[in-house]
């Protein structure tokens, strides 16, 4: 057998080198970013209510899922299980997690206990990390940063609801479109809906659909204009 020459055979060691070298600076990175990986969930289940059940679940990357078992539309008593994956806005991201810590990650109780309060829905504050894993079940709490997450997940869930509407009405029922649009700018007007970027795909279709009425694509534009806005706030 030939002998390799000896310059390929350093080409060859040097090549392994920087493999491992290679190896030895990712792989503390992947292990960083595995310990650092987090996820906050908020579920609410409100029977006869629409939707009856939904849950967000927002990663410490900024990704989110959402979920929700809801009438096919206000009209209709059919149901549906509908999905749709989404990007918090970087400022709601990292307050979400503030959040989070301040509620001491759910790891207590955070319920009123006031049993005279009127029932809102059974919800559930989860946090899961590396080392943590837990949930805490409420109807109502007096903890700041447990109202604020409330107010901050059913905000954003109401704008994924108009999005899950509004898709409906696009593919279906176009007519339907102009009132729920009209609905949707008064609810963002009144501070009603938070992260208007997470339906910006349904309006842009609209907004670009010639075969819809030009008021109505004029709405679908102002709406994403105040997303752009809120998104970009401080």
């Amino acid at each position: 057998m030939m002998n390799m020459p000896r310059s390929l055979t350093r080409i060859g060691v040097l090549i392994s080198g920087l493999l491992a070298l290679a190896t030895l600076l990712i792989l503390p990175n992947l292990r960083v970013q595995a310990a650092d990986a987090a996820t906050v969930t908020f579920s609410l289940d409100f029977p006869k209510s629409d939707p009856e059940h939904y849950s967000i679940s927002l990663a410490s990357d900024g990704h989110a899922h959402y979920e929700c078992s809801a009438r096919i539309s206000r009209e209709s008593e059919d149901q549906e299980n509908y999905e749709t994956d989404f990007e918090f806005s970087g400022a709601t991201r990292d307050r979400v997690f503030a959040l989070a810590a301040q509620a001491h990650y759910f790891s207590g109780k955070i319920d009123s206990g006031n049993k005279k309060l009127a029932f809102t829905g059974a919800k559930k504050l989860t946090y899961k990390d590396a080392t943590r894993n837990s949930s805490a079940e409420y109807n109502y709490s007096f903890l700041p940063p447990v109202l604020e997450l409330t107010t901050l997940f059913q905000t954003t869930a109401a704008t994924l609801e108009f999005g899950r509407h509004l898709t409906y009405f696009h593919r279906y029922q176009k007519l339907a479109l102009d009132d729920e649009l009209k609905r949707m700018e008064d609810e963002a007007t009144h501070g009603n809906l938070s992260e208007l970027q997470s339906v910006k795909p349904i309006l842009q279709e609209i907004y670009e659909d010639p075969s819809v009425l030009n008021v109505v694509r004029a709405r679908a534009q102002r709406i994403m204009e105040k997303g752009k806005t809120a998104s970009s706030a401080p």
